[in-house]
């Protein structure tokens, strides 16, 4: 299940800061893979997928993304637990408020709310329709840009 943002278009406003690098953080090899494949090949964004939390904060140091995009379910550290990691300093201080999105195989729409009010900005299903997955992105992106 992903949720429906509402936006109109994926025009962003001139003054909105374009997404460019997206951290991945995928525990399955084939999900990394096509989710890797169509962010950069269809949507043209600067990705680096990894595939554990505790590489992802690693990572976020040196690859300074613009979005997290989450795994929720991962062994020893899981999304929330590496979102939490990385805005409360784990990684750097710049990521205090770096915008996130958490994918899941197993979510039912009453479970949504926690993961929202951890900062998340949308919690998108797997599987995933590779070619609209970019603009999904991109939808998530400009309303929060909409909607600080």
């Amino acid at each position: 299940m992903s949720i429906d943002l509402n936006t109109h278009g994926t025009n962003m406003p001139p003054e909105i800061k374009p997404l460019g690098q997206i951290l991945l953080v995928e525990d399955s090899v084939d999900i990394r893979r096509v989710a890797t494949l169509a962010m950069e090949r269809v949507g043209h964004f600067d990705v680096l997928a990894c595939a554990t939390g505790e590489e992802g904060i690693r990572e976020a140091n040196k690859y300074r993304p613009g979005m997290l995009l989450l795994n929720i379910m991962m062994p020893k550290m899981d999304g929330p637990m590496l979102l939490k990691a990385v805005r409360a300093g784990d990684a750097s201080v710049e990521f205090t408020d770096i915008p996130a999105i958490f994918l899941t195989a197993k979510i039912h729409s009453h479970e949504i709310a926690p993961y929202l009010a951890i900062g998340a900005l949308a919690v998108l299903s797997k599987p995933f329709e590779p070619m609209s997955l970019a603009q999904q992105i991109r939808k998530i992106w400009a309303a929060r840009a909409a909607n600080p």
